[in-house]
């Protein structure tokens, strides 16, 4: 297996893709008070600023700040991941390797991560996050999903209500694994 390195930066930004284990599954969306609780929970105890999250039926796109002088979104997820499994009632198909473990068979182990360079792939980013209930098919407009910092972000006047209106106009590979990529 490769040792993956995770970019620790004390105060830095950062974009994750968190993801069900089960694919098919639509427990975020089908639980969203639960979740919402695990982040409240989490964040009470370790603070982190959520700067722009969607949440999908199975993965999650978020941005967060750490605050100055920590860098441990580790303890974060696992916590997050961990609180919103105990919220469930059991039942889902669990692995060997996992069930070895004492583990809940709900989410991926790993998660995407990627750091935030500056103010465009912030933005870049941001417009991701929002546009990808568009992108999966769930609604057409970005307005229409409700589990989305879209909404708070309209409010604040960073987009208008009507923004992406015609999705061909956002370039939407940024944060995808491309077949090219992949397959080098």
């Amino acid at each position: 297996m490769t040792d993956y390195r995770r970019n620790f930066i004390a105060g830095g930004s950062f974009f994750f893709t968190v993801n069900l284990a089960e694919r098919r599954l639509r427990l975020l969306t089908e639980h969203i008070d639960e979740l919402r609780d695990a982040f409240r929970q989490i964040r009470r105890v370790h603070p982190f600023t959520i700067e722009a999250m969607v949440v999908l039926p199975d993965h999650l796109h978020t941005i967060w700040t750490m605050p100055p002088g920590d860098a441990d979104f580790a303890t974060r997820w696992r916590l997050i991941k961990t609180g919103f499994s105990r919220r469930l009632p059991a039942g889902e198909r669990v692995s060997e390797s996992r069930a070895a473990k004492g583990e809940r068979g709900i989410w991926q182990r790993r998660y995407w991560e990627h750091t935030i360079r500056d103010e465009s792939d912030f933005a870049r980013h941001v417009d991701y996050i929002h546009i990808n209930p568009v992108k999966h098919g769930l609604v057409t407009q970005v307005r229409d999903w409700p589990h989305s910092s879209f909404h708070r972000m309209v409010r604040l006047g960073v987009y208008p209500e009507d923004w992406a209106g015609d999705f061909s106009d956002i370039d939407d590979t940024f944060g995808e694994r491309t077949r090219e990529w992949t397959a080098g």
